[in-house]
């Protein structure tokens, strides 16, 4: 028997169930790709604001593939969430009301688009089509396919200026956009592509209506989010008595901060936990640096070292200590937030990595590195370069990236990255010697040109991939 609204009374407690009707939830939130991280996060924090206003309920779109709405509707969109801790917590999460495979349906899409109050995404860095330099690419295949055809978009993008179009025709307000993803500024940025979008098909009084009149509020999210995996489906069957077809699983720490740019629903979202902050930069810098770059740092590294989970990793003396020292000493040196303790925050993130009940695997952290590099390390070693301060420890991250795709390149692994052929390509010329530092460095889809022609930058990211090949201990010793 599975899990939907018609079993959903043969659940009891101490398992959590929605605390509001949901028959009476009305949809108010379209949210872009409907991944295991927005189940986890965003619509959690939804569903505890629809126990307070019944129209913040969940439509949400999957922007290509099927797989989550053909889990969640026969399961009338619930779900179970499980928080991963000593001892662990399950709830039935009721927020998500429809799920659209937006290709199948464009125009439902557009329908809850003109209803909604707000309108959220994670769909990762590489789903808002940047450039290095963070603003729209025009030239990538999704961009240049919606500047001609905008009743049928393929991207983020497309899809929310033709929203805000419709919105501007039937003379309503633009709905509240809300990025959830690991981008810097990701509010600013997704609203100048969306923006330039709107110029570059020639409608610029749409632009400038955009520009005065739809807010893109930043925000930062954060918790960790394991991939739903055998062990997580048998815990969840055993304790509903019930098949769940995706159940979802994260650490019990939960995060977001989202810039005051909401009206009278502030107050909605603190009493839901959320933090409205007059400024998320700090709060997004310290997260993006501390948390994300020591991660990658890890993952790579990790990986290298035989090592499966975050939690194999920090039980490796070397590598936990090495990445202590780079948090408190080199990533927090490049931080400045008053409204921050960082050195308890780097104490809560540790212990957050030793954390037994979360199985995060290093290989799901290590996906998309291409995309990821920049706003994890890159930034950082570029400031601490700037400033005159070590960067040894830093490179490291970068360095293990490289002997990361050369491996997986050499021993025919398979590469989740948006560059994979790419990257595949310039693996397979790898030797492990200082020269294939320079193929990797030589992507400008990667690395900044200024920064790979720094010589201190080449220096030390070569230095970094000789030794951890031939004596990574050493390496980390430093």
């Amino acid at each position: 028997m599975r899990l939907s609204s018609s079993t959903l009374a043969r659940v009891r407690p101490p398992i959590g169930l929605p605390a509001y009707n949901r028959e009476l939830a009305r949809i108010g939130v379209v949210h872009f790709g409907p991944g295991a991280f927005h189940r986890a996060h965003q619509a959690w924090y939804f569903d505890r604001m629809l126990s307070r206003r019944p129209d913040m309920a969940v439509c949400a779109v999957s922007l290509r593939t099927p797989d989550v709405r053909d889990a969640l509707t026969p399961q009338d969109g619930l779900y179970t969430l499980v928080e991963k801790d000593a001892a662990p917590a399950l709830q039935v999460v009721g927020s998500i009301l429809q799920v659209v495979v937006a290709p199948e349906d464009p125009a439902l899409v557009f329908r809850r688009l003109l209803e909604a109050r707000y309108v959220t995404a994670t769909v990762t860095e590489k789903g808002y089509c940047l450039t290095t330099e963070g603003e729209l690419d025009l030239e990538h295949p999704d961009i240049r396919r919606d500047l001609r055809r905008r009743e049928h978009p393929l991207s983020l993008i497309g899809w929310i200026a033709e929203g805000l179009s419709r919105r501007r025709r039937h003379d309503l307000p633009a709905f509240t956009t809300i990025s959830c993803d690991n981008l810097s500024d990701n509010g600013l940025k997704l609203r100048r592509a969306v923006v330039r979008f709107c110029e570059a098909r020639g409608d610029r009084e749409l632009a400038r209506w955009i520009e005065s009149e739809a807010p893109f509020p930043s925000s930062m999210v954060d918790s960790i989010t394991p991939a739903t995996d055998a062990a997580l489906r048998q815990q969840v069957r055993a304790a509903l008595g019930l098949e769940d077809a995706w159940p979802i699983q994260r650490e019990r720490f939960v995060q977001w901060v989202v810039e005051d740019q909401l009206g009278a629903d502030a107050e909605l979202f603190r009493e839901a936990g959320v933090t409205v902050a007059s400024a998320v930069a700090p709060f997004e810098r310290a997260k993006l640096r501390l948390l994300n770059g020591a991660h990658s740092t890890l993952a790579y590294a990790g990986l290298g070292m035989g090592c499966e989970t975050v939690f194999d990793a920090m039980n490796h003396p070397r590598l936990a200590g090495f990445v202590e020292a780079m948090m408190r000493e080199d990533i927090a040196a490049s931080l400045h937030a008053p409204e921050l303790d960082l050195p308890d925050y780097v104490t809560r993130i540790l212990a957050r990595f030793r954390n037994p009940a979360i199985v995060h695997k290093l290989s799901q952290i290590a996906w998309d590195g291409s995309q990821k590099l920049r706003f994890r390390l890159l930034e950082t070693i570029t400031e601490a370069l700037a400033d005159g301060r070590p960067i040894g420890r830093l490179v490291v991250g970068v360095a293990a990236w490289m002997r990361f795709v050369a491996h997986q390149a050499r021993a025919g692994g398979v590469i989740v990255d948006p560059l994979a052929e790419v990257l595949t390509g310039i693996g397979r010329e790898c030797d492990g010697g200082k020269d294939d530092v320079g193929r990797f460095l030589a992507l400008p889809e990667v690395f900044p040109a200024a920064l790979a022609a720094d010589e201190a930058f080449r220096t030390a990211v070569t230095q970094a991939y000789v030794g951890l090949g031939s004596d990574p201990d050493r390496v980390l010793a430093s």
